[in-house]
């Protein structure tokens, strides 16, 4: 059976005004999401540089006789101190002063400040600091981790880990703008994170299907013309 010309127009109209405004959507979207760099979207080059030194293997075992299997020790510099950061294979972390080897307690309120504000680079002052608990952790963070939320004058908040005092996310306006029109993009405002859902899959394949109808009625239209010729 062939298929005529104005049939495929009439399908590929009513298909049209179907998909009409997720096209414009991915469209306007996936645009914006490309306009700058992944880097300045994650907000790195806002991070001041911190030294950083990675524990050899065999000083896990400093660590093995608190109870609890040690997954991993590193070694950092926090407020010009060095720092073991220890996490375990249950998913807690503590730290240990590298001086004394004594347990640290987390971080106060004042702690979230100053590592807030020596990792961020801009000269903005800081406007509040909040905690979030592991199973409370907004939006713009991504993880369940327990963490302070420092907000600065120019609307970024920097998430500092409540337990290890490490930097987890820089969130910018940008980022936040960002992560809308992903949420867009995917069509998923609500997590912004599933990419399988019905309403995505089925506007991507009606989409599809338009666009190979419309591929489709150059030929169609061809061939009609060449017929009239005749």
């Amino acid at each position: 059976m062939v298929l005529k010309h104005k049939n495929l127009f009439r399908w590929h109209i009513w298909l049209g005004w179907l998909v009409g405004v997720p096209l414009i959507i991915w469209t306007a979207s996936g645009l914006f999401m490309v306009s700058r760099p992944i880097d300045e979207v994650r907000g790195n080059h806002l991070r001041a540089e911190s030294e950083q030194i990675f524990a050899a293997h065999q000083d896990i075992a400093l660590f093995a006789d608190r109870g609890k299997a040690v997954k991993n020790a590193r070694l950092v510099s926090q407020k010009s101190a060095m720092v073991w950061i220890v996490e375990y294979e249950d998913g807690s972390i503590s730290r240990f002063d590298a001086a004394n080897g004594k347990a640290m307690a987390p971080l106060t309120e004042q702690d979230a400040r100053a590592a807030a504000d020596a990792v961020y680079a801009p000269a903005e002052p800081i406007q509040s600091a909040r905690y979030f608990a592991a199973d409370e952790a907004p939006l713009d963070l991504r993880r369940n981790k327990a963490s302070w939320q420092v907000r600065f004058a120019d609307d970024t908040n920097v998430y500092v880990d409540a337990h290890s005092g490490e930097t987890l996310a820089v969130r910018t306006k940008f980022w936040r703008a960002f992560d809308f029109m992903w949420g867009l993009h995917i069509m998923d405002l609500q997590t912004r994170e599933d990419t399988n859902h019905p309403i995505l899959i089925g506007s991507a394949a009606l989409a599809l299907l338009g666009s190979i109808l419309g591929f489709s009625m150059l030929f169609t239209r061809r061939r009609k013309r060449s017929n009239v010729r005749e």
